[in-house]
């Protein structure tokens, strides 16, 4: 086993002699480390959680009670693979979290970003990639193959479907189940998921420029009530804008995906 020596292990917890446990770690009371878990410096994995698998837990990591990370993946094609979870920097983990190692058929990885905040009850299934300063909130799940980019919220009980894509900074309501890719900046509420308008709270809170937020508001509309199929209206509003933010929208629709767009509902 290597365990730095500043590190501090509960003589009742189980920590494989393969692990590693970094500089400045705290290991509370029947927590579980597995033998091929990579523990960075101050992590701290309180009593009864589980890290296990190949799992990498990045620099001052929280693991919060009876959450498990690095088990195998809910996914009936799974033979056995040795498949592996990486988790970033200050990243926490509340109190009966799940997160699955990848699959082999996925890539092999499942992969959460830096600054996130996983609450309690979340899943993070097999083969998602999730990035930064991301929050999936009390009972969210995200099924297999799932990429959530930056500084995405998801509600409460809310659900997204496997090979789904939510881009930059938007936001998922409560109780919702999104099936389809949801635009960067987009607003996604009801039980079905319906695109209903942008995550304006959020571009105002990041400090995004006035001049901006208007080019994403008209941007809206124009995918909203343009003519021609939706693909089309997001070819020709790449090219009429000079809007950095604006031009993410339009190269996430132009993207390579497995599933269709939620598209802007009517009514909002």
């Amino acid at each position: 086993m290597s365990v730095h020596p500043t590190a501090r292990v509960h003589p009742l917890a189980a920590v494989d002699p393969a692990a590693t446990v970094g500089e400045g770690c705290e290991i509370g009371p029947f927590a579980v480390i597995g033998p091929e878990v990579t523990l960075g410096a101050r992590v701290t994995v309180k009593s009864h959680a589980v890290v296990t698998g190949w799992t990498d837990v990045g620099d001052d990591c929280t693991v919060f009670p009876f959450a498990v990370l690095g088990e195998v993946p809910q996914d009936l094609k799974f033979r056995g693979e040795r498949t592996r979870l990486t988790i970033g920097a200050r990243t926490r983990i509340r109190e009966h979290a799940t997160l699955n190692t990848g699959t082999e058929g996925g890539g092999g990885l499942t992969s959460v970003g830096e600054d996130c905040l996983i609450m309690a009850g979340a899943h993070l299934a097999h083969d998602c990639r999730v990035g930064n300063r991301v929050i999936l909130v009390n009972n969210s799940a995200l099924a297999g193959h799932c990429v959530v980019e930056d500084d995405v919220i998801l509600g409460g009980l809310s659900g997204v479907h496997q090979w789904v894509r939510i881009g930059r900074g938007a936001i998922i309501g409560a109780v919702t189940m999104v099936t389809n890719d949801v635009i960067p900046y987009g607003l996604v509420q009801a039980p079905r998921g319906q695109l209903d308008g942008l995550n304006l709270v959020g571009l105002k809170r990041r400090g995004v420029p006035r001049a901006d937020i208007t080019a994403l508001r008209a941007a809206y509309q124009m995918l909203a009530q343009g003519d021609g199929a939706f693909l089309d209206r997001a070819r020709r509003l790449g090219e009429e804008t000079d809007s950095p933010y604006v031009r993410e929208i339009v190269d996430f629709v132009l993207g390579a995906s497995d599933r269709s767009f939620l598209t802007p509902h009517q009514g909002g």
